[in-house]
């Protein structure tokens, strides 16, 4: 598909995006960086829904920013599955100026890592790319974690797996989900013992955020259900 044939996001979706979830001028720049590549990508390489570009501000900028007020303090962040950079990338741009910042984004796509590692280089965003399987991650980061994410990766009771090695350190889970979000969470409790808490996208639609700190196995089977397929 040629680069001709793309929608390009609209200068009102920008704006209503940034009214959603403001941020600095120069966190603005960088984001502005970042869209600029992921459109240059998305012409040969797939990184979102080719439906979702002309609202790309709004359906993943915004999507992403909001998740900050849910963890203000939190520096060290893990992105599970982080593609096209949805909420990794965004997270480490507008952390960019925060000393000891570092998102982790871990992918196991060759071509989608070596796409945000060129996202992290053209923005100087606060990022370390892993081209490795959610599951190796845990002791090649080694460090403490405050807040793990991820977004249109998996379903919500493999995610739990996924976090639980965090969160069971400290860490904070905020998972952004759809409107499947109460059937996810009937299935997580089947393995888990989780309290969620659920927060409305400001984004609308039928958008969720699932918050979690504390995660305990139901059964000794639990972990292979966190497992990827």
């Amino acid at each position: 598909m040629g680069k001709s044939q793309i929608d390009l996001p609209s200068a009102n979706d920008r704006a209503e995006a940034l009214a959603l979830t403001p941020v600095s001028r120069e966190i603005v720049e960088r984001l502005d960086r970042y869209v600029a590549l992921l459109l240059q990508w998305q012409a040969k390489t797939n990184l979102v829904a080719p439906s979702t570009l002309p609202n790309l501000w709004t359906r993943h900028i915004a999507d992403s920013l909001q998740l900050l007020d849910l963890a203000p303090s939190a520096k060290i962040w893990v992105d599970f599955g982080s593609g096209g950079g949805f909420p990794g990338v965004v997270l480490a741009c507008a952390l960019a100026e925060t000393p000891g910042a570092n998102v982790h984004l871990v992918e196991r796509n060759a071509k989608k890592a070596a796409f945000l590692r060129e996202a992290v280089r053209i923005t100087s965003a606060a990022a370390t790319v892993h081209l490795a399987e959610i599951g190796d991650i845990v002791e090649r980061i080694g460090s403490r974690v405050d807040c793990v994410t991820a977004r249109a990766l998996a379903p919500l009771h493999q995610l739990v797996g996924f976090a639980e090695p965090f969160v069971s350190g400290g860490a904070k889970a905020l998972f952004l989900k759809g409107q499947d979000v109460e059937a996810e969470l009937t299935e997580a409790t089947k393995y888990w013992i989780i309290h969620p808490r659920l927060h409305s996208s400001r984004t609308g639609g039928h958008g969720w955020i699932v918050e979690l700190d504390r995660i305990e196995r139901r059964t000794p089977s639990a972990t292979t259900n966190g497992e990827r397929a």
